[in-house]
């Protein structure tokens, strides 16, 4: 090889100093470069699965609010619908105390009138006594006892059509 001019020597120094050489850049450089990307690579990785399971757990939670907004919209319409059922049987019944009320009213009313009017006829019966007792005092031209005349007449008054008994 001296005929191109390469020194057998020379050539392997430089050769041993290559090696030296690259074994310290491999050991003093490439080592911790390639340690340090492999870290960096597991960060991102790392990072990358916290962020696919973020993700996730987001769009479960998501879904839970969703469950969670339809369930009280339903509880909602159902308490509305409670609280219409509630007003209308709250209506009914103050309709029905108030028919009931109403019942009371007319059926004392009833009980009143028929008890002014037994009264009434108490006293139209009295009177119509009277009358007769009168009369019959100035047909007879005499006067007869007021007690026994009386007795007389509301017997023959209970015996007519329509009297007391």
């Amino acid at each position: 090889m001296g005929a191109i001019g390469i020194d057998w020597q020379v050539l392997l120094a430089q050769l041993i100093n290559f090696g030296i050489l690259f074994g310290l850049l491999f050991f003093l450089l490439y080592k911790p470069m390639r340690r340090t990307f492999d870290e960096r690579s597991n960060r991102i990785k790392e990072s990358m699965e916290q962020a696919e399971q973020i993700k996730e757990q987001m769009a479960k939670t998501e879904e839970q609010v969703k469950e969670q907004l339809g369930a009280a919209r339903r509880d909602g319409q159902d308490i509305l619908a409670q609280a219409a059922q509630m007003g209308e049987r709250l209506k009914e019944e103050a309709r029905g105390e108030a028919r009931q009320e109403a019942e009371v009213i007319v059926a004392r009313a009833r009980t009143e009138i028929e008890r002014e009017r037994d009264e009434a006829i108490d006293e139209v019966k009295r009177q119509f006594v009277d009358l007769a007792i009168t009369a019959a005092e100035k047909v007879v031209n005499e006067t007869l006892d007021r007690k026994k005349h009386r007795r007389l007449i509301e017997e023959v008054l209970e015996q007519a059509p329509g009297g007391k008994g």
